[in-house]
């Protein structure tokens, strides 16, 4: 047993070094990554009539055009901007080579049991919940669709619950700022678009854990619930959604500008 963890702690080393890049001071926000997710050959979890990916990519375009609008200040940049595929690690590495100060993914929800619905915006962590696992696993698994996902992963299995404890090894250093922004969506959420929030939680997400930047996953809702699904779907519920997170990002922004 010893000499088991003495192995995952060895990895874990490795891995940080490899690719931990800590060199930035986050005293401001003046570049967001909006990250919907999935795309292309990827459609993420499904409805009756609709997929994550499409879902996603209309929230988060509608996210950046508000911000555009109403902080032309903040560069905004997207993993994806169309029905494209995009790899874990790109969308990570499009965070960290423009330097971004933030990192914004979009994602839907589904669960076996339809009369589940709610919002739950995630920071990279473990929690002792199942569901919790559940829905990292879920993500983290479009590495499989990935050519030679093996080497490029060093070896992470999203299936492996000792791969997922190897990213729970590293300490977050942007976990604090993190929890603000994802406490400030659920409040939004709750308060001013009227969806059931579920609360912030943790989870460990590959694309979190690879971002060198305060970052959340947004789950906007569940598909699998056939009236938030069609919520999810409306044209007018989308900008609500986008504009709660927009409201969020407006405060957290105020706030980390104003501690310089």
């Amino acid at each position: 047993m010893t000499r088991y963890f003495s192995i995952i702690a060895l990895s874990a080393i490795t891995v940080l070094t490899s690719f931990s890049t800590l060199n930035k001071s986050y005293n401001k926000v003046d570049k967001v990554v909006i990250d919907a997710g999935h795309g292309g050959k990827d459609p993420g979890t499904h409805g009756d009539v609709s997929k994550e990916k499409d879902i996603a990519l209309k929230i988060a375009l509608k996210l950046g055009r508000t911000i555009n609008e109403y902080l032309p200040d903040v560069e905004v940049i997207y993993t994806r901007d169309d029905d494209n595929f995009v790899e874990l690690e790109g969308r990570a590495y499009i965070a960290n080579k423009n330097g971004a100060d933030l990192f914004i993914s979009i994602h839907c929800n589904a669960v076996s049991n339809s009369s589940i619905y709610g919002t739950e915006t995630y920071v990279m962590g473990l929690d002792k919940v199942e569901g919790n696992m559940r829905v990292a696993k879920k993500e983290n698994s479009v590495i499989l669709l990935e050519e030679n996902y093996e080497d490029k992963y060093d070896g992470f299995d999203p299936n492996s619950p000792e791969s997922m404890i190897l990213l729970t090894l590293s300490q977050h250093a942007y976990q604090e700022n993190s929890l603000r922004l994802a406490a400030r969506i659920e409040k939004q959420f709750k308060e001013r678009v009227g969806r059931k929030s579920r609360g912030v939680k943790m989870a460990p997400f590959w694309v979190l854990w690879r971002t060198s930047m305060p970052s959340v996953l947004v789950e906007t809702g569940y598909l699998t619930n056939s009236k938030e699904e069609l919520d999810l779907n409306d044209p007018l519920k989308q900008e609500y959604i986008a504009s709660g997170i927009f409201r969020a990002f407006r405060d957290y922004k105020t706030a980390i500008d104003a501690s310089n």
